[in-house]
Order: C-alpha cells, then sequence, then structure tokens
C-alpha cells in the first residue's frame, strides 16, 4: 500500500513562546489533559487527527494567517480549551492556547 502524506505520523512543535507561556501557566489539571492531548496527537497520523471527532481539527476562517502559512487550524487541547496551530509537512506547529473557545476564533 502506498504511503501518502496523511499516513505520516504527526510531530509536535511546541517551540512558539507564546505557545510556552500559555501551556506553563494553565492550572495543573487543564495542564496535565493537554500534555495528554499533546502525547495522543505524537503518536497519531495526520489522517486520524483529521478525522478524531475529539480533537475537533476546524479551519479558522475569522483570523488571517500569517505570511507563508496557508491556514490557521484551532484543536481541542483540554475539555475548556482550544489550541491554534498551522501544519507544516508532517509538523503541528502550535501558536497559541485561548483563554476560552470564543477567543480561539477572533470573536474576543
Amino acid at each position: 500500500m502506498l504511503k501518502t502524506a496523511q499516513d505520516a505520523l504527526v510531530k509536535l512543535d511546541l517551540n512558539n513562546p507564546v505557545f510556552q507561556a500559555h501551556l506553563l501557566t494553565l492550572q495543573k489539571p487543564e495542564r496535565h489533559a493537554a500534555l495528554e492531548t499533546l502525547n495522543k496527537l505524537r503518536q497519531m497520523t495526520w489522517r486520524q487527527v483529521y478525522q478524531d471527532t475529539g480533537l475537533k481539527w476546524e479551519k479558522i476562517m475569522s483570523v488571517k494567517p500569517p505570511t507563508g502559512v496557508d491556514a490557521i487550524y484551532s484543536l481541542r487541547i483540554s475539555q475548556a480549551r482550544r489550541a491554534t496551530a498551522y501544519r507544516e509537512g508532517d509538523f503541528v506547529r502550535f501558536l497559541t492556547i485561548a483563554p476560552d473557545h470564543d477567543a480561539t476564533y477572533g470573536n474576543k
């Protein structure tokens, strides 16, 4: 069977300083939930990410992506929070963790 880019394992880029600050200042239960989600992600293929109903990988239409980035996406990182990220090759490059659901989509 021919492997495609959708069958590649997801690689995580957690190096964005804004994302790191958001992650490290979450309360302990939310931080642990976020780390569990990140661990889950690194074991998945891109096809699985797109199909996973728990992650809810969604394109954000209300936010203009930075230069060189095709689109920004949101995904559920904990029960109460969503992260923003974009895909670059096999990498998911994290940008932020929103303080609430609406903030993810630029509504606040």
